[in-house]
């Protein structure tokens, strides 16, 4: 077998990735048996010796982008004014951002009001803004795409399906996705594989790898088996039972692997509700009532007792929803983008007070963007959306990628404002994926689209 300069099985890892992302791509499911088969073939990965984490926050609904990031130029203004009936941010609340390099042709863009936090980020050089970035197979034209002359993400402007492509560069059904993917590479520099991908926020195909497992946890912590720590219908037997399931001996597949995953669970409970006990707490304030927030928080505590964990690289996904606003917009957005602008805010706050800013990076994601134009008391279902890239090794206080016009069926857009993204999240992803250690030959087993794509394109950190 053919190792690297490192010793690294990049023959083996290459192999199962190849055949599992091959499943994936031709629209059928992987296997159970190759899923189950998986954990005994070597998760070879590039071997590292510093720490790093990658912080997914997902917007589920497809985030407003036009009452996020506003023009606050006169001309653009003006026009977002004209176009955004009903649901316009008086240009007086806004808060304009002053970028280390200047957009061009004297454009100036606003944060709403309810991102004072991630202004001061910004300011401080520590988000950047990636404009316009959405799902794409491949470069496409506004020419392409109304004659749909190029292959584009499937069903567009749909929710489930959006979020998939967003999540995993394959349509809904997949059964793995990118940031999972970027586990399977590292899974042999964590001492404990089972603290690589953690998901705070229930479970999304974002987190599952062809060999990594996504591991959930609550806010709180470590999630027990309820019935292993009480009684089932009065009876202790039923927890016994549970226990003596992790002790099976047989040779049958299912017998061995629902062996494994129960010793698995059973053991990660313990290991990280020890260290969590361990940990000194966190003087960040997080605001309690905030659901991301503490989700953010958990992930700080994580992060904390890395060391306990055996973790030298770590994916995390957290979400918030409510963003599928169709109507009441102006009642509601905002409260959604201050939950934000907090949970963020007070998580880089933390990642600084635990000495680990330049190791961690997080960013937004979301289903899609939505229409520019307004359908009177919210937006509609869009594509390509602004979002942010926040850690101390971002290239901070500047705008990534291309500024779209202000205007409804321009040059940037399909209809109503929905946006032709310029940039695709495979791009994005690569920057992230090339800033965690991923080699350049390894991509394409993360990013299948990547090819078609410049992975250079980006260059969100110093």
């Amino acid at each position: 077998m053919a190792l690297n300069s490192r010793g690294v099985a990049f023959h083996q890892r290459r192999e199962f990735l190849r055949r599992g992302a091959a499943l994936s791509m031709a629209g059928v499911a992987t296997p159970w048996a190759l899923n189950l088969a998986a954990t005994g073939e070597a998760a070879a990965a590039t071997s590292v010796g510093d720490y790093k984490a990658l912080v997914c926050v997902f917007l589920y609904g497809g985030n407003d982008y036009g009452n996020t990031l506003v023009p606050c130029d006169d001309a653009n203004y003006a026009a977002y004014q004209a176009i955004r009936t009903g649901i316009v941010l008086p240009r007086e609340t806004l808060l304009p951002l002053a970028p280390s390099v200047a957009l061009p042709s004297g454009r100036q863009m606003a944060f709403a009001p309810e991102w004072s936090g991630l202004k001061e980020l910004f300011d401080a050089g520590r988000m950047g803004v990636l404009l316009n970035v959405g799902t794409l197979m491949q470069p496409t034209t506004r020419a392409q795409y109304n004659m749909r002359s190029v292959p584009l993400p499937p069903k567009l402007f749909s929710h489930n399906d959006q979020q998939s492509v967003w999540q995993s560069s394959l349509p809904e059904g997949a059964t793995s996705g990118w940031g999972g993917r970027l586990g399977d590479l590292f899974l042999s520099s964590n001492a404990r594989t089972t603290f690589t991908c953690i998901n705070v926020s229930g479970n999304a195909v974002f987190m599952s790898g062809q060999t990594a497992v996504q591991y959930q946890v609550g806010s709180g912590g470590a999630v027990a088996l309820s019935a292993a720590k009480s009684p089932v219908y009065g009876s202790p037997a039923c927890a016994e039972a549970l226990r003596v399931v992790t002790m099976a001996t047989g040779t049958h597949l299912f017998e061995s692997e629902l062996a494994t995953m129960m010793t698995r669970a059973f053991e990660a409970e313990s290991q990280l509700s020890t260290a969590l006990a361990g940990a000194a707490p966190l003087t960040t304030a997080f605001d309690a009532a905030n659901p991301l927030a503490m989700q953010l928080k958990m992930v700080a505590r994580m992060i904390s007792v890395r060391s306990a964990l055996g973790a030298r690289r770590q994916v995390f996904f957290v979400s918030l929803g409510g963003f599928d606003l169709h109507d009441f917009l102006p009642q509601q957005h905002p409260g959604l983008l201050a939950k934000v602008s907090s949970a963020v805010k007070s998580f880089h706050d933390a990642t600084v007070e635990l000495g680990v800013a330049n190791s961690v990076t997080s960013f937004t994601a979301s289903d899609f963007g939505r229409t520019l134009s307004s359908n009177g008391d919210g937006s509609d279902h869009g594509w390509g959306s602004h979002h942010i890239v926040v850690g101390g090794a971002v290239k901070g206080g500047r705008f990534h990628g291309i500024l779209p016009a202000t205007a409804v069926n321009g040059p940037d857009d399909v209809g109503q404002g929905r946006l032709l993204p310029t940039t695709s999240v495979d791009q994005f992803g690569a920057a992230l994926a090339t800033w965690f250690g991923v080699p350049a030959t390894d991509l394409p087993l993360v990013f299948p689209n990547i090819g078609h794509f410049d992975a250079n394109a980006l260059s969100l950190f110093a």
